[in-house]
C-alpha cells in the first residue's frame, strides 16, 4: 500500500559506512520512486547512555541555525527558526537556476531530541501548505532519521519534484555528520570534491558575470594547488554536463567544510554546490 507522501528514512551510523535504501513513496501513480543505495554517517557512535546525545546532535542539526547552513550552506544562504510550538522557521538561498528561493511557516510539534513537525510553504510551489515530520530514533550504532513530507494530495508531479530535493538533502545531512575517517598515518585525509554547476549546459552558455565567477574560483583553487591542500583540480567532461574535480588532503572534515563554503563559486549564490567524500586510501607518489 502506498502512502499519499513522499517518505525516507536514513541511518546515521558512526565509524563505518551502513548502505542503507532510501524509497520515496506516492500514491498519486501507484509506483515507488526509488532514490537508490545510500551510505550515511553519523557523528556520535552511542555507548551505554550515549544514546541520548546522538540523537540530540542529530536534533540540532535540524534545528540550530549555525549548523543547518552548514550542511545546507551551498543552497541555504540564511536560516532563521523560533524553536518552539507555533514559533515560525524560514529559509532563503540560491536555487538551482541561480534564483533565490524562500520556504517556511511554523513549527506544529518540537520534541527534542524525537520529533519535530513543521508546516512547509514554498514560493517554488504554488500548491496548499504540507506538512514535514522528522522523527528521530536511537539505534545500537546511531540515530534513524525518518523524514515524511504530507500534503501532495492531487499533485503528483510537486510530490516527485519534492522527494528529488529530500534525497539530495539527505545527502547533505549524512555528509555533514560524517566523521573523517582516519588515514593509514593517523595525518591527512584526501578527499574527492565535485563542484555541480547550476545547470548542465553551464560550461557552454555561461553568462560573463558567471565567466567571471569561474576565474575567480580558479584562482582560488590554484593558491590550494600552490599551497600544496589540493593535488589536482580542473573540470571534468562528463556527456551528461562538465563539472568541476578537485582532489585535497586535509585534516579533518571541518577544514573541507571551510574550502567549500570560501570557495568564490558557492559565495557567489549563483546555484553551484559541491558533493565531497573521503578517499579511504589514497596512494601518491613519494
Amino acid at each position: 500500500m502506498f502512502d499519499d507522501w513522499p517518505t525516507a528514512s536514513t541511518e546515521l551510523v558512526a565509524n563505518r559506512l551502513r548502505p542503507h535504501r532510501t524509497i520515496w513513496r506516492t500514491r498519486h501513480e501507484g509506483t515507488k520512486v526509488s532514490a537508490g543505495d545510500r551510505g550515511s554517517l553519523g557523528r556520535d557512535h552511542p555507548r551505554g547512555g550515549g544514546r541520548r546525545r546522538t540523537s540530540r546532535t542529530s536534533f540540532a542539526a535540524l534545528t540550530n541555525a549555525d549548523e543547518v547552513v552548514r550542511w545546507w550552506g551551498s543552497h541555504t544562504g540564511s536560516w532563521t527558526a523560533d524553536l518552539r510550538t507555533g514559533g515560525e522557521w524560514k529559509a532563503q538561498g540560491p536555487g538551482a537556476n541561480g534564483t533565490t528561493f524562500s520556504v517556511g511557516e511554523v513549527y506544529l510539534v518540537v520534541d527534542p531530541p524525537r520529533r519535530l513537525v513543521q508546516t512547509w510553504r514554498a514560493d517554488w510551489d504554488e500548491g496548499p501548505d504540507t506538512t514535514v515530520t522528522y522523527d528521530l530514533a536511537a539505534t545500537d550504532s546511531g540515530t534513524r532519521l525518518t523524514v515524511r513530507h504530507e500534503g501532495f494530495a492531487g499533485r503528483a508531479e510537486s510530490c516527485r519534484m519534492h522527494s528529488q530535493g529530500w534525497e539530495a538533502v539527505l545527502g547533505c545531512l549524512s555528509r555533514h555528520l560524517a566523521p573523517s575517517p582516519p588515514s593509514a598515518d593517523g595525518g591527512e585525509t584526501f578527499y574527492l570534491c565535485r563542484l555541480l554547476p547550476p545547470r548542465e549546459s553551464f560550461a557552454y552558455d555561461m553568462t560573463p558575470e558567471e565567466a567571471s565567477v569561474m576565474q575567480e574560483h580558479v584562482a582560488y583553487w590554484t593558491s590550494h594547488l600552490q599551497a600544496g591542500n589540493a593535488i589536482v583540480f580542473g573540470p571534468v567532461a562528463d556527456p551528461n554536463g562538465p563539472w568541476g574535480l578537485g582532489v585535497v588532503r586535509a585534516k579533518d572534515s571541518e577544514q573541507i567544510r571551510a574550502l567549500e563554503e570560501n570557495d568564490p563559486a558557492i559565495r557567489s549564490g549563483k546555484g553551484f554546490r559541491y558533493e565531497v567524500l573521503p578517499m579511504l586510501r589514497a596512494v601518491t607518489a613519494a
